[in-house]
């Protein structure tokens, strides 16, 4: 059975089409999609979703050693929902899939899962390390970065799609050769199907922000030196609260909280 690749065309920050670029992500699933090939001695399958110009990536594929290219054209811009959809056709035989969790221009890292829901296969997301055995009976070793800084480790016995982080392995470095033949090769072309599910676009999108907390009224300080009054602003004279904790009444619990909020400045008076 064949590993697949499932890589992401991005524009470049420049904005340039010609100038497309792989994540760190995926470069790293890359790198693991021709380990694992080596190791099951599968031929290794690299598809993109895009434009003619996602080209650029697939023949950096073929240059590292990928045996089969695919692009499935699609506009650029398409949800997550449908890039899975637009691939499912070209990797659904394969054993194993991998994929970046986090790509250049969106970064949400969702279309591995939305991958896996519609193959119904097993998934491993978002991994830091995979550790590859030496017999091709052993599942695969993997690592997931969990909250507060545990880890999860994991086996996958396969077919599953799998997504990694870009520190997770370092893509290698194609030799002149096959990149100057990488670039006239031809490149399997396929249309998206026609069911691919619809999404409202919104014509305006919301304004989005950085975060910014509101300003904090202070009284003006007040002295007859300029010292008394820099003392006042920065209060180095009496010690730091860092908290209060207090029992109180649900009903009183609420009036109180109300009131904190008002004091700074979150609630009208």
């Amino acid at each position: 059975m064949t590993i697949a690749v499932c890589l992401k065309w991005a524009l470049s920050g420049s904005g340039d089409e010609r100038f497309g670029e792989l994540s760190y992500a995926d470069q790293a699933a890359l790198e693991f999609a021709l380990l694992t090939g080596a190791h099951f001695a599968q031929p290794v399958r690299a598809v993109t979703a895009g434009p003619p110009e996602a080209e650029k990536i697939l023949r950096e594929a073929l240059a590292v050693g990928v045996n089969e290219v695919c692009r499935v054209e699609v506009d650029a811009d398409i949800p997550s929902a449908q890039v899975a959809q637009s691939l499912l056709e070209v990797v659904q035989d394969c054993l194993l899939i991998w994929c970046g969790d986090y790509s250049s221009d969106r970064g949400s890292g969702s279309v591995p899962a939305f991958l896996a829901a519609e193959l119904n296969l097993s998934q491993a997301l978002g991994l830091i390390s995979v550790d590859i055995p030496t017999s091709t009976s052993a599942p695969l070793q993997a690592r997931r970065r969990l909250d507060a800084g545990r880890r999860e480790v994991l086996e996958v016995h396969g077919p599953a799609v799998m997504s990694v982080e870009g520190s997770a392995a370092r893509l290698r470095r194609a030799p002149l050769r096959a990149t100057m033949a990488a670039t006239n090769a031809v490149i399997a072309t396929r249309s998206a199907p026609n069911n691919l599910p619809q999404f409202n676009k919104i014509d305006t999108p919301p304004t989005v922000v950085p975060f910014r907390p509101r300003p904090r009224v202070v009284v003006a300080p007040q002295g007859d030196s300029a010292l008394d009054r820099v003392r006042q602003v920065t209060d180095t004279a009496t010690a730091k609260a860092h908290g209060e904790t207090v029992e109180l009444a649900p009903d009183l619990a609420a009036e109180r909280i109300v009131s904190a909020l008002r004091l700074w400045n979150y609630l009208d008076s």
